[in-house]
This record gives C-alpha cells, sequence and structure tokens, in this order.
C-alpha cells in the first residue's frame, strides 16, 4: 500500500467558541485546507509552523515524542483545533513540526472521527457501518 492522503479542513477551535459567543464574526475564525499524510503509526495531529502561525493556535505545552528512527524530539503542543473530515469532526490539540514538515493525521483523531484507510482505493473514507455519524467504543 502506498502513502494516503486526505484534504482536511483545520480550524482554530477557540475562534469557534468566540464566534458563538458573538465575540468575533463567523468570517473572523481562523481556517485552512490541507493534504494531510494520513499516518496511522502517528498517534496524534501534527501540524507544521506554518499552520500553525496561519491558524495562530496557543501554546498549551511542551512534549517529547518518539520518532520512526527512534530519536527523541521536544515538540510544542498547540491547540484546540478542529479537525474536519466529510460529514466528521473532532477537536484535539497538536504537535508542532519544524518548518513546512508534511503535516500528519494520526491514530487517536482517525479514531474519533471513525474513518477508515480504504487499502484498495488508498484513501481516507468515511466507516461505511457508520455513513452518517461517527461511532465510538467505549470500551
Amino acid at each position: 500500500m502506498g502513502l494516503v492522503y486526505a484534504d482536511i479542513e483545520l480550524i482554530n477551535a477557540e475562534d469557534v467558541a468566540l464566534a458563538r459567543r458573538y465575540v468575533i464574526g463567523e468570517d473572523e475564525i481562523k481556517k485552512i485546507n490541507v493534504s494531510m499524510l494520513v499516518d496511522t503509526g502517528a498517534y496524534n495531529l501534527c501540524i507544521n509552523e506554518s499552520i500553525q502561525e496561519q491558524l495562530q493556535l496557543p501554546f498549551i505545552e511542551k512534549r517529547k515524542a518518539q520518532l520512526a528512527n527512534g530519536h527523541i524530539e521536544e515538540y510544542d503542543v498547540v491547540g484546540p483545533v478542529k479537525v474536519k473530515f466529510k460529514n466528521r469532526n473532532t477537536v484535539c490539540n497538536a504537535l508542532v513540526l519544524d518548518g513546512s514538515n508534511e503535516p500528519l493525521l494520526g491514530a487517536i483523531p482517525l479514531e474519533d472521527m471513525d474513518v477508515l484507510v480504504h487499502p484498495l482505493r488508498q484513501e481516507l473514507i468515511v466507516n461505511p457501518e457508520h455513513p452518517y455519524f461517527a461511532q465510538m467504543k467505549l470500551k
């Protein structure tokens, strides 16, 4: 199976909350459409510095993460960010990768949105067992 990419909309979730309270207008909500690598081997949502600057996501903390090559690096965690794919969405924090590194859509947001990687078509799809809404397991 090759690499799988998906068109994802990322939204500053704090802006969404401010717009709900009429502090800012709907047109002031910072959002961006990104083609993201669907990485089931990564746990979290990972964005790069450019995306973080455009969305102006606030810093939450620093965290260490182990890379595929075994090296441990420290990253900023920002958020909250709303992640939208087709009729699914979730809200999570994101690790910020250096420079213009490729953004990754990891397992936690994938699971929360109840989406699957279709290996034959090499694309991200809404779970066909739950086409109208996300369903989670509580056990």
